[in-house]
C-alpha cells in the first residue's frame, strides 16, 4: 500500500507504500512456497484476498503458514511487482521522490532485515523509513503516527480496508488492482500498475 505528500505541507516528495502486492510480488512467491509444502490453491483463488481461504485453510491455520513463510529465507528474495522497479526509479531519479514503507510482515528481526535488503537490492537507496508490523496486523495506529509527518500524501495499498484507514488520517489512498480487490466498491483511485501512479504524480508537478 503508498502515500504522495502535498509539497506545500511537507516540502518533501514522499510516497508511502505497502509492500506485498504493491512493491513486491508476495502472492506468487507464497504460492510456490505453499505448493512445496503440499498445498494447492482452490478454484477461484484469484478473487480471494485472504491467503488461508485461497488454499482452503481455516484463518488460524492460514495465518500460521503465512507467518512461517514471512519468517523464512524466501522472504528475502521476492521479485518486484509488475513495473514497480522501473517506475520507482523514474520517480526517484527524475523527480526526486522518496518512499516510506509500512508493511504487516512480521515482528521477527531477521525477517525484517531480509525484507529491507530485498527492497534495497531491487530499488536502491530510495527509502526514508521502513515500518514493520506483526504478520497481518492492522495499520490504523501506525498510519495515524505516520500522518503526523506525511499527512496529505498518497497511500498505495492493495487492501481496500487499509485504504479507508489511510483516508481517515488524511492520506490520499491509491489501490493497486488485483483480482481479489477489483470488484470491491470504494471511492479511491485504482492503479493497474505503477505507470498509472506515475501519470497521477506527474500531473501534480
Amino acid at each position: 500500500m503508498g502515500v504522495l505528500c502535498k509539497e506545500n505541507e511537507l516540502k518533501k516528495k514522499i510516497i508511502v507504500c505497502d509492500v506485498d502486492g504493491v512493491l513486491l510480488n508476495w502472492e506468487d512467491a507464497f504460492q510456490v512456497w505453499m505448493e512445496h509444502q503440499g498445498f494447492k490453491k482452490v478454484k477461484g483463488h484469484q478473487f480471494i484476498y485472504n491467503a488461508a481461504e485461497q488454499f482452503g485453510l481455516s484463518k488460524t491455520e492460514g495465518k500460521k503458514w503465512v507467518r512461517l513463510f514471512n519468517q523464512s529465507a524466501a522472504i528475502g528474495f521476492l521479485p518486484p511487482l509488475r513495473d514497480a522497479q522501473e517506475v520507482l526509479s523514474l520517480l526517484h531519479n527524475n523527480y526526486g521522490y522518496r518512499f516510506v514503507v509500512c508493511t504487516s510482515l512480521s515482528k521477527d528481526k531477521a525477517a525484517q532485515e531480509l525484507r529491507t535488503r530485498n527492497l534495497k537490492k531491487i530499488f536502491g537507496d530510495i527509502f526514508d523509513d521502513f515500518v514493520y508490523l506483526d504478520t497481518g496486523a492492522d495499520k490504523d495506529e501506525e498510519l495515524y503516527k505516520l500522518a503526523k509527518r506525511y499527512r496529505g500524501c498518497l497511500w498505495v495499498e492493495d487492501k481496500v480496508e487499509n485504504g479507508y484507514a489511510g483516508e481517515a488520517v488524511d492520506f490520499e489512498p491509491v489501490i493497486m488492482e488485483h483480482g481479489y480487490n477489483m470488484n470491491e466498491d470504494h471511492p479511491f483511485f485504482v492503479a493497474r500498475n505503477w505507470e498509472d501512479i506515475y501519470l497521477k504524480v506527474i500531473k501534480r508537478i
